[in-house]
């Protein structure tokens, strides 16, 4: 129940008050939100097809329709994005339309631009075109590749020029303006930079870049926080088995060991600063950083996929499941017939 208190401290019940003050507030709210410049880019997909609806996604739109050219140039979606690709060269090449094959393409070329402006995250792009040729080695049937002879001509050449210009990046040293570098700070806040890094292979970077790096590196702090980050307590504990001895004492723990044996046995949690979620009330896929495209500002009434979690005078109270989901690039894929 909405309470509102007057001035002199006494409630007062109007439910009528109480719906004209909503309702006026979600006038204000929408109409700023039309007023808005800002584009939330967002897809409606189908989840399964009925008899009413035909449902079919094509991953083309989506690359539109989600602004994937501009995302790019996140930061902070840029790794999603690279992910997705790398999916989708390594697993879905062959099942791609021609339309979707060139957007793909296009996507790829953006991203050795940024690569190249940034001069950031080139072992990414090294990565996904070694597996690219190597797709393409498999792709050729009876001479070559399936599909039409003149838009592969194109892709050919598209491919060639992206590996021409990831070849020529280098990475050079900034110049030296007098300010403070990574080497110029205390071995405490490298510490600190380190604990934060969740790819195992950014250590390893980091370690042949910088001696005290490498010492750091070589502590068995870091390497169990990086266990505690990726792998469920269960998990640890299974690996924890192999380190004791025959009499049942815990012998001394390698951390690093440890952590490359659950990589091999469960693999990685995979982690982006944005990813795409999927609204479970208007079907559509929207980045976390730009925000819900719903404006339904209803309230839902209760479903079969609520629980109870409470009772209190009389009154149920219940926890409904999330009404958005984090959609990972394996999932992203899985919506369209690849």
């Amino acid at each position: 129940f909405r309470l509102a208190l007057d001035s002199d401290g006494n409630t007062d019940s109007s439910d009528s008050d109480s719906e004209n003050s909503n309702t006026a507030t979600n006038s204000v709210s929408l109409q700023k939100r039309r007023d808005s410049n800002l584009w939330q880019p967002h897809f409606p997909i189908t989840i399964k097809s009925t008899r009413e609806v035909a449902g079919y996604n094509t991953i083309s739109e989506a690359f539109r329709r989600l602004d994937f050219r501009n995302a790019v140039k996140d930061i902070r979606r840029f790794n999603y994005i690279c992910k997705l690709i790398h999916l989708i060269i390594s697993q879905n090449l062959t099942t791609l339309s021609g339309c979707a094959t060139k957007v793909l393409f296009a996507l790829l070329e953006e991203v050795a631009g940024q690569v190249a402006s940034n001069q950031q995250n080139i072992h990414m792009l090294q990565a996904i075109l070694q597996d690219l040729k190597k797709t393409m080695r498999k792709y050729y049937c009876w001479g070559r590749p399936l599909g039409s002879t003149l838009l592969w001509e194109q892709h050919l050449r598209t491919i060639e020029r992206i590996c021409l210009f990831a070849s020529s990046i280098e990475i050079k040293e900034p110049k030296d303006d007098g300010s403070l570098k990574l080497t110029h700070l205390p071995a405490e806040l490298i510490r600190e930079i380190l604990l934060r890094l969740c790819d195992y292979r950014d250590l390893i970077s980091s370690g042949q870049a910088y001696d005290v790096m490498q010492a750091l590196i070589n502590e068995q702090h870091i390497w169990r926080r990086l266990c505690c980050f990726h792998f469920a307590r269960q998990q640890v504990r299974h690996a924890l088995e192999m380190y004791k001895n025959k009499s049942g004492r815990p012998m001394k723990i390698d951390w690093q060991e440890v952590f490359h044996h659950l990589r091999k046995v469960f693999g990685l949690k995979e982690e982006y600063a944005d990813c795409l979620f999927l609204c479970r009330h208007c079907r559509c896929l929207f980045w976390k950083s730009f925000g819900h495209p719903c404006v339904d500002t209803t309230p839902q009434q209760p479903n079969e996929e609520e629980e109870t979690v409470g009772n209190m005078e009389g009154l149920e109270y219940k926890a409904s499941v999330p009404e958005c989901i984090p959609v990972p690039p394996q999932a992203f894929l899985k919506f369209f017939s690849l």
